[in-house]
C-alpha cells in the first residue's frame, strides 16, 4: 500500500529539491501540486531564449552522473530515457593571466602527464590524491549524504566513528591541498570547485576533497538541451507519476498545520494535508510565515555566511570562439584577493576569477547558424550594490579580460546581451541577499548545522533543496529531495 494514499501535498517551488521531492512524494501515493513562481520549471536552472540562442541561466554542469541514475533509477528509468549525455574532453580549459593555458582530459592519465608538466612527481601524487577522494567519496556519500545525518545526535553512533576513519574531517580544503601539491597552479585546479559549493580554499572543510573525484573520475557531461533538458526531464517524468505543476503561481502565505494548510497565491489558494517548500528558506521563513511560526528569527539568518552571487553576461555572437572550450575557467595567477572581496571585504572583485560556458561548442542547436553562444560567470559577494551603471562598468571590465587572457574578443561581435546580478536573483527567485547558491558550506554550515528538513513550528511543514542537507549543488538538492520525502512518510506512519 502507498504510504501517503489520500494525502495532498503542496510543493512550493520548482528546483531541483522541489521536482525531486515531489516525484517522490507522489510515487509514495499523495496527490502532488508544485507551485512555481515564474513561468517556467526549474528554478534557478531557468533557460534564456533570445533570438534564435539558448542559455542556461544557472546551473550548467552535468556531474556526479551516478546521482542521477540513482534518482531516476528510483522509479524503474534511466536518465536516458529522457535526455543523451555526451561525455566532455577536455573537461575544461584553464586560462591563467599569465598567459599559460592548460586542458583538464577525460582520462587519469593524460591527467597525470599535464600535473607531471607542472611538477615533477605531481602525476603520482594526483593519483594518491584521487584516491583518498575516491575513498572520501564513496563513504560519504553511503553514509553521510543518503543516509541523512542532519541532527548532531545522529554523529553519535559506532557507525558513524567506523566509518569517519579515514575521512579528512578537520582542516581547509587549502590545507588538505597543500599536503599533495607545491605548484600553486595545481593547488588552484585541485580547488577551483569550491566555487560550486559556494565558499573558498580556506573557508571549506577538507572533507570536500571528494569533489575531486567527482571531477577526474566520474567526469563533466553534456545533457541533451543542457541543463535545462533535465529539467524537461524530471518534470516528464513527474507528470507520469501523477505530479500537477502550476506556473505563475507566486505564493504569498502559508497558513494552517497538517492536515490543513492553505497556501495562498498572488491569484488562487490551494489546500493540503502537507507543505513541502523548495523556496529560498530564509524567504519562506520570514516572508510567509507569521513571527511565532518561524524556526529562526532575523538574526539567524543574518548571521549566516551566504554564498556568493553572481555577475552573469549572456552573450549571443557572431562567428566561432574557437579558444575556449565548453567549459573554461579564467583564473588570476593569485586568486586569495577575490576570495577577500567575496567573504572578508565584500566589493567588486578587481582581478576578478571567473567561468565560461560556450554550449554552441558541442550542441549546435543552441544557436543561430554561423553564430556562438555562451555567457560569463563572475562569482561576487552576495548583498553587492548592482545598480545599471555598476553594470555597465563591470561588463566593460569582463569583456576586456576576455579578450585579454583567452584571445577571443568579442566586443564588435555581439548581437544578443543580457546581464543577470545581485538583483534579479534576489528579485526572480527570492534569495536572501542575492545568493546565487544559498548558504555556504562552511564547517559551521554543514552537515547537522545546516537549516533543518522539518519546521520546528508548523507542524506537516517540511524544507528541501540547497539551504538543507546535504547542501548545494544539483545533484545534492536531488538527494535533499528523498531526504524530505523520508521524512513526510516517517512522519506520517
Amino acid at each position: 500500500m502507498d504510504p501517503l494514499a489520500g494525502e495532498s501535498v503542496v510543493v512550493v517551488g520548482s528546483g531541483f529539491g522541489g521536482l525531486s521531492t515531489a516525484c517522490y512524494l507522489a510515487d509514495d501515493g499523495a496527490d502532488v501540486t508544485v507551485l512555481e513562481k515564474n513561468g517556467q520549471f526549474g528554478g534557478r536552472a531557468s533557460r534564456l531564449e533570445v533570438d534564435g540562442f539558448e542559455f542556461d541561466m544557472g546551473p550548467s554542469w552535468y556531474l556526479m552522473p551516478d546521482v542521477f541514475e540513482r534518482f531516476f533509477g528510483a522509479f524503474g528509468r534511466t536518465p536516458e530515457d529522457y535526455y543523451d549525455l555526451e561525455h566532455l574532453d577536455p573537461h575544461y580549459r584553464i586560462f591563467f593571466k599569465d598567459g599559460d593555458t592548460v586542458d583538464i582530459p577525460a582520462t587519469l592519465a593524460e591527467s597525470k602527464r599535464v600535473f607531471d608538466s607542472y611538477e615533477d612527481g605531481a602525476g603520482e601524487a594526483l593519483e594518491s590524491y584521487l584516491t583518498e577522494s575516491e575513498y572520501t567519496y564513496d563513504v560519504g556519500m553511503e553514509h553521510f549524504v543518503y543516509e541523512d545525518r542532519s541532527r548532531l545526535r545522529d554523529f553519535l553512533d559506532r557507525d558513524v566513528a567506523l566509518n569517519a576513519d579515514g575521512l579528512s574531517l578537520l582542516g581547509s580544503m587549502q590545507d588538505h591541498v597543500e599536503r599533495y601539491f607545491d605548484h600553486p597552479k595545481l593547488r588552484q585546479i585541485m580547488q577551483y570547485s569550491l566555487v560550486f559549493l559556494g565558499g573558498s580554499p580556506t573557508n571549506t572543510p577538507a572533507l570536500y576533497n571528494l569533489m575531486s573525484h567527482v571531477d577526474f573520475n566520474l567526469g563533466v557531461w553534456y545533457p541533451e538541451g543542457g541543463i535545462g533538458g533535465v529539467v524537461d526531464g524530471i518534470v516528464e517524468m513527474g507528470d507520469e507519476l501523477g505530479v500537477t505543476y502550476r506556473a505563475n503561481q507566486p505564493v504569498t502565505e502559508i497558513k494552517g498545520r497538517r492536515g490543513g494548510f492553505l497556501v495562498e497565491t498572488e491569484t488562487d489558494g490551494f489546500t493540503a494535508d502537507i507543505v513541502v517548500s523548495n523556496a529560498d528558506y530564509a524567504y519562506t521563513e520570514q516572508e510567509l510565515l507569521p513571527p511565532e511560526k518561524r524556526s529562526y528569527d532575523a538574526e539567524y539568518w543574518d548571521s549566516r555566511t551566504y554564498a556568493p552571487s553572481a555577475f552573469l553576461l549572456y552573450l549571443g555572437v557572431e562567428g566561432d570562439v574557437e579558444e575556449l572550450a565548453h567549459h573554461s575557467l579564467v583564473l588570476p595567477t593569485d586568486w586569495q584577493e577575490h576570495f577577500d572581496q567575496i567573504f572578508e571585504t565584500p566589493s567588486w572583485p578587481d582581478d576578478p576569477a571567473y567561468y565560461l560556458c560556450a554550449p554552441s561548442k558541442t550542441d549546435d542547436t543552441v544557436a543561430p547558424d554561423g553564430h556562438s553562444t555562451l555567457f560569463a560567470l563572475v562569482p561576487i559577494a552576495s548583498g553587492l550594490d548592482d545598480g545599471p551603471e555598476t553594470r555597465r562598468r563591470y561588463r566593460d571590465v569582463v569583456l576586456s579580460d576576455v579578450a585579454e587572457s583567452t584571445g577571443v574578443d568579442l566586443r564588435d561581435r555581439i548581437v544578443v546581451e543580457e546581464t543577470f546580478s545581485v538583483s534579479d536573483f534576489a528579485e526572480r527567485y527570492n534569495s536572501t541577499k542575492g545568493s546565487a547558491l544559498g548558504i555556504a558550506h562552511t564547517l559551521t554550515q554543514t552537515a547537522a548545522f545546516r537549516p533543518s528538513h522539518r519546521s520546528k513550528e508548523v507542524d506537516g511543514l517540511y524544507f528541501t533543496g540547497s539551504y538543507t542537507n546535504p547542501g548545494i549543488g544539483v545533484p545534492m538538492c536531488l538527494i535533499s529531495g528523498d531526504v524530505t520525502a523520508e521524512k513526510v512518510v516517517d512522519d506520517h506512519a
